[in-house]
């Protein structure tokens, strides 16, 4: 088939149109963003502040338990996972123990008065709280 005048043109502007779509990036779809910084303040943290913190966090946590206490909970939850105890009883016995426990070391740090606290004739506190007074 032989080319006309008019195909001849219109193969130009379809070229044309082409070579124009080739430099414009992005099809035409353009996106004009702001960017927004907001004021964070960061706090500035030196070794110093971490260490105080870290020892006034640990200074309210309990002491060392007793090597006693760590084999009879121990021992008990051993128990409970062998299945020797059923769980909910060596929970009852594990709290019992140590509403128990502290208990009683309350009511010892409450009879340990100093001796200049005590009255005179007060012998409670080495005698295992029984009071006895002499004659």
């Amino acid at each position: 088939m032989a080319k006309t005048a008019e195909t001849v043109r219109q193969d130009q502007a379809s070229a044309e149109q082409a070579s124009r779509s080739e430099h414009h990036e992005g099809a035409g779809f353009h996106i004009h963003t702001r960017t927004l910084h907001a004021p964070v303040p960061l706090p500035y943290l030196t070794k110093g502040d971490l260490t105080s913190t870290a020892r006034a966090a640990t200074a309210r946590l309990p002491g060392r338990p007793q090597a006693k206490d760590l084999a009879f909970y121990g021992g008990l939850g051993a128990m409970a996972v062998a299945g020797a105890l059923e769980w909910p009883v060596a929970a009852a016995v594990g709290g019992a123990t140590w509403l128990v426990r502290s208990r009683r070391k309350e009511t010892r740090e409450e009879g340990a008065a100093t001796p200049a606290e005590r009255p005179a004739g007060d012998t409670s506190a080495r005698t295992g709280g029984a009071a006895t007074k002499s004659a």
